[in-house]
């Protein structure tokens, strides 16, 4: 059993995402891609964004800090520290509105 502090974990990448060009660091804490379940922890600069992209299955984001907004084709949301949002199923986009640490939980479809 290993505990992870997932503040120490922001702390440390938030401050390698100030020092990167593109402004985030990411970190997988749990899973991968050869397991079904993933936690990615994301550190973005205020401004930054993920692109347009698929979720490859179940997903939901959870920020532990700062804010960002995630959009699809069709609607936007605004998630604030400590709330949590399902991923729609369509494509979206992430946007860091402030300096903020997400995690990103996805589980990929059973074959």
């Amino acid at each position: 059993m290993e505990l992870i502090s997932l503040a120490r974990l922001g702390d440390e990448h938030m401050a390698k995402a100030g020092d990167s060009p593109q402004g985030r660091s990411s970190h997988t804490v749990v899973g991968g891609r050869d397991r079904h379940l993933r936690h990615l922890l994301l550190a973005l600069k205020a401004g930054e964004e993920l692109a347009d992209h698929e979720a490859p299955g179940e997903a939901t984001v959870l920020v532990l800090r700062g804010r960002v907004t995630l959009g699809t084709g069709t609607e936007e949301a605004t998630v604030a520290a400590l709330e949590l949002l399902e991923i729609p199923d369509e494509r979206h986009n992430l946007r860091a509105v402030e300096d903020s640490v997400v995690v990103l939980t996805v589980a990929k479809a059973l074959d």
